[in-house]
């Protein structure tokens, strides 16, 4: 008799043979059938076959649906059976959606994911990870149609803050000086203008940390030295460096997202020439310097020194004194990075491009005024480079192909994230919206959609594992050979025609992004590998290269490698970075430190930043390159290793394993 089934999870309970009639009806329905007797009929059929193929033990559930898949078929119900297997195959990626999610949840009550460098251990940072799991899985099995869906899962591409993909928007340069003179309302009432220093900056933290609960990404302000100026105007010296000093502290203590992280700031400085701004500038940098309380690096926020001939680049320039300081600071705390407004793709735009410690740039508008202030990246989806070139086995024809209809899916991806962001009300993001902090959305109340904001921002479409590409394709990288090197610039240049064609097709602004790629570093090689094996330069290590730099490991001076890496930053045009690295702080050396900033100059960098080891004793404040678990000086254990990560500085507790073992790979160009 057939009177029991087993469930999925093992389950006996008790067969009713009307949820067959049900799903075989449903299924008709949905291919315009609307006659319950044919599915009582077919499920007739069903029933005599399961109880010719299982009258001597209980059934499953997945058996039952073979036989009324192989019913339907037999009965000349191919449409109807098409439906039902589309339906069976929907239910089955809903029930492993859910599975995953309670492993995922598993894992995180155990220990935070790591993801992200900068969220934390807590309990609120255990319950975002969770709502994140949560999110992503109900995404990409409800929301993110299934050919996008499935290039994601499968590696092909990867869709940035998918936990966030139907809610808020990524980044945003704020337009400080409009919202300190005007004053802001954060939810809890409106905060009147400053009239003193240590009041600006600290509203200045205070709009940080609101944009960023409204946001995922980074918050910068683009003219943090023009911005604060007339509120240092009347001040001394010392009154502006206790505000600059409290800002940073705020920085590094203020929480935002529920608690589980600090806001992911920027600050662009370093050309406004006026008395007021210069205060700014030469007093951030001295509490910069000065660390912490106890001296610790700080590590927010991202502090990015534009430089530009005529302001500050050269000897005679009224802001040189002002660069000398940023390399003495850079030479101690690793920042600030430096920016170069005289790049060939930069000079058009004056002093205006302002960037993000993870490298971000947002400047071109398809739809309104080239400007930072006010515009962000709205969503960004990174391709694979590595796995194109391993299924092209080695023909670069191929490769090009199969490049050109990943960059259309990733295109039509952010075009569908897009219409779903569009569609989100100014109530979704009452401050970043509300206060008018984005360009476009002055003047819209409370229930209006939110497009004509976000037509300003930008869609970006990203890259990873340039050189494991080039490897692939010709066994060399772009440091190792020349051809490889003209090859890696045809790809790139490529992407970024394709990108430029978007966006006269969409009328969006697309741009191209050197992906400052954390998790997704390790995700993507563990993918490959499985599927084609550990492939010498390729599949080999726990991670892939970063967007288009040489491997972290590979010996070249640091001149060489500015003079590979820089031609690649005029095609990014959405973000690029490069790095040189150093055994150990330079320190005041900043003759040495200038002589590097100049080649980056030269060679057509648009950003860049110089790394070292900055390792700190929490037991007896100890600063220096610490080799050992414990202190030279103290021999306390507590050490506090500080590096850069992806653009920002994070300690190394909370890098990845896939991190770490970059970390462990990188060499001095020195």
């Amino acid at each position: 008799m057939l009177t029991q089934i087993q469930k999925r999870d093992g389950r006996i309970v008790d067969f009713d043979e009307e949820k067959i009639t049900e799903a075989i009806f449903k299924a008709a329905k949905a291919v315009g059938g609307q006659n319950r007797e044919t599915a009582q009929a077919l499920t007739l059929q069903v029933l005599e076959q399961l109880q010719k193929l299982y009258s001597e033990r209980v059934f499953t559930v997945e058996e039952v649906q073979d036989v009324v898949e192989r019913v339907l078929i037999e009965n000349g119900h191919a449409r109807t059976a098409k439906a039902y297997i589309l339906y069976r195959a929907q239910r089955t990626r809903i029930r492993e959606a859910k599975s995953d999610l309670m492993d995922a949840v598993a894992e995180i009550l155990k220990e935070t994911s790591r993801e992200n460098a900068n969220v934390s251990n807590s309990p609120s940072a255990k319950m975002l990870q969770i709502a994140s799991a949560a999110s992503k899985k109900y995404y990409l099995s409800r929301v993110v149609p299934e050919i996008y869906a499935k290039a994601h899962r499968d590696g092909k591409i990867h869709i940035h803050d998918l936990d966030f993909y139907a809610k808020t928007l990524t980044c945003i340069h704020i337009p400080l000086k409009e919202l300190l003179l005007k004053g802001f309302d954060n939810g809890h009432g409106y905060i009147r203008p400053p009239k003193r220093p240590a009041s600006a900056t600290a509203l200045a933290a205070i709009i940080l940390q609101s944009s960023q609960n409204d946001m995922h990404g980074g918050q910068s302000f683009a003219f943090f030295d023009r911005d604060l100026a007339p509120f240092v105007a009347y001040a001394g010296e010392e009154e502006t460096y206790q505000a600059m000093e409290a800002f940073i502290y705020n920085l590094n203590s203020m929480h935002s997202r529920a608690g589980a992280q600090v806001p992911f700031s920027s600050i662009n400085l370093g050309t406004d020439t006026s008395d007021a701004g210069r205060k700014v500038i030469r007093n951030l940098l001295l509490a910069y310097e000065k660390g912490l309380g106890r001296g610790e690096n700080p590590i927010f926020p991202n502090v990015i020194f534009r430089l530009k001939k005529g302001v500050n680049f050269l000897p005679e320039d009224p802001n040189y004194d002002l660069f000398q300081l940023a390399l003495r600071v850079a030479g101690k705390r690793m920042n600030p990075t430096f920016s170069f407004m005289d790049a060939p793709f930069n000079s058009a735009f004056g002093d205006e491009v302002a960037y993000m410690g993870c490298r971000t740039r947002v400047i071109s508008n398809i739809h309104g005024p080239e400007k930072s202030d006010g515009r962000g990246n709205l969503s960004f989806t990174s391709i694979n480079l590595p796995r194109l070139a391993l299924e092209a086995k080695g023909d670069p024809e191929i490769f090009f192909q199969s490049l050109d209809e990943t960059m259309e899916l990733a295109a039509e991806q952010l075009y569908h994230r897009y219409q779903i962001q569009a569609r989100l009300k100014v109530r979704d993001m009452p401050f970043l919206m509300g206060q008018g902090l984005y360009l476009g959305s002055e003047g819209l109340g409370p229930d209006d959609p939110i497009e004509p904001a976000v037509k300003h921002g930008t869609l970006t479409i990203g890259f990873i594992g340039l050189a494991e590409t080039l490897t692939s394709l010709t066994g060399k990288h772009h440091g190792e050979d020349q051809d490889s090197q003209a090859l890696g610039l045809a790809i790139v240049s490529r992407m970024r025609r394709f990108t430029d064609l978007m966006t006269e097709e969409y009328q969006l602004n697309f741009s191209l992004l050197a992906t400052p790629a954390e998790g997704l570093s390790g995700r993507f090689v563990a993918i490959d590998r499985e599927k084609y094996g550990v492939l010498p330069g390729v599949t080999d290590k726990e991670y892939y290269t970063n967007s288009f730099h040489l491997p972290v490991s590979f010996p070249i001076s640091s001149f060489e490698k500015i003079a590979l890496e820089g031609p690649y930053h005029q095609y990014c045009n959405g973000g690029h970075i490069s790095y040189v690295e150093m055994a150990s702080p330079p320190g005041d050396n900043t003759e040495s430190m200038e002589t590097i900033i100049r080649q980056m100059a030269d060679s057509g960098v648009g950003y860049a930043g110089i790394n070292f080891p900055i390792d700190f004793c929490t037991s007896c404040a100890y600063q220096g390159v610490i080799h050992d678990d414990c202190c030279p000086r103290c021999g306390g254990p507590g050490i506090r290793r500080v590096r850069r990560i992806t653009g920002y500085f994070s300690t190394v507790d909370r890098f990845n394993d896939a991190k770490r073992a970059e970390l462990r790979q990188r060499i001095s160009h020195f």
